[in-house]
């Protein structure tokens, strides 16, 4: 048997070029809530038990201003990330240009969101007659403490629409028509036309794809195949195994009520009654 450890993909599926920054947006959202609700809540329960004089409304305003210029900026860091995406040719240099790139959003990030949150606590404490003071008297301090936290929420969000790209890219890739199957098998890589695979059955966590006289062997679930397939004429005649239509030569009904398919090349798989169906109109014998 040829391989023991493949990996099958196809090389049809296309990039994502555009992560879904709505759904990006809603973790954002939901994650601030429980944050806010945490920080705020521990404020105030860390100033009643020290006997330290503090405005219940001020920690829920500290932590909301905050999640708004979080939640505004999440958008943005979408369309920034389509720009500079994760490099598919993930050599050092394109690593560097990556690493860069969102080092210099990540600053900007960091910017954007200290400016929102202090805009908004400055009106807020303007429309009830007070002043806000951000740093009080130690701005390099207090903007390198808001940078730490804002670099650590930057990764986050970038990490999150690169899961939602991969996510996307391989469902794209699994429901378009196979063009090639690219099956890799130690340190080769071998290329199947479609046309050339007799049937495929599933071997565990494996399928075993027959094509051209030999058997391939890669790590995949047989329905993941089967959808990588869709459109070119394959057809599932039991729950573990496809067959390519085009290679039937002939169908013989069993006593048991199954049938039994016959290939171009005189291979023989036994098909389940349920799936009959999905054959058509071909004739059995």
């Amino acid at each position: 048997m040829e391989g023991t450890n493949g990996e099958l993909s196809g090389t049809s599926g296309a990039r994502l070029a555009n992560p879904d920054w709505r759904l990006a947006t809603l973790g954002a959202i939901l994650i601030g809530v429980v944050v806010a609700s945490i920080n705020a809540t521990s404020r105030l329960i860390e100033s009643a038990r020290d006997g330290v004089p503090l405005d219940a409304r001020a920690p829920w305003l500290w932590e909301v201003s905050s999640m708004a210029g979080v939640v505004a900026l999440t958008p943005l860091i979408g369309l920034y990330y389509t720009r500079f995406a994760w490099p598919r040719d993930t050599t050092p240099a394109t690593l560097a240009r990556f690493g860069a790139a969102h080092a210099a959003g990540a600053l900007l990030f960091s910017a954007g969101h200290i400016a929102i949150m202090v805009a908004l606590r400055k009106l807020a404490y303007l429309a009830v007659g007070m002043v806000y003071d951000f740093a009080n008297g130690r701005l390099a301090l207090t903007l390198f403490y808001e940078a730490r936290k804002d670099v650590f929420t930057y990764a986050l969000i970038l990490f999150s629409y690169w899961w939602l790209a991969e996510r996307r890219r391989t469902t794209a890739a699994e429901r378009a028509p196979a063009a090639r199957l690219e099956i890799k098998e130690g340190g080769r890589t071998t290329y199947l036309d479609p046309a050339e695979i007799a049937w495929v059955e599933a071997a565990g966590n494996y399928v075993e794809l027959h094509a051209n006289g030999r058997t391939h062997l890669a790590r995949a679930a047989l329905s993941s195949i089967e959808a990588r397939l869709a459109g070119r004429g394959f057809a599932r005649i039991h729950r573990s195994r496809l067959v390519n239509r085009a290679r039937i030569r002939a169908i013989k009904a069993t006593p048991a009520g199954d049938f039994e398919v016959t290939l171009d090349d005189g291979q023989t798989l036994a098909g389940s009654r349920r799936y009959r169906a999905a054959l058509g109109d071909t004739p059995t014998l």
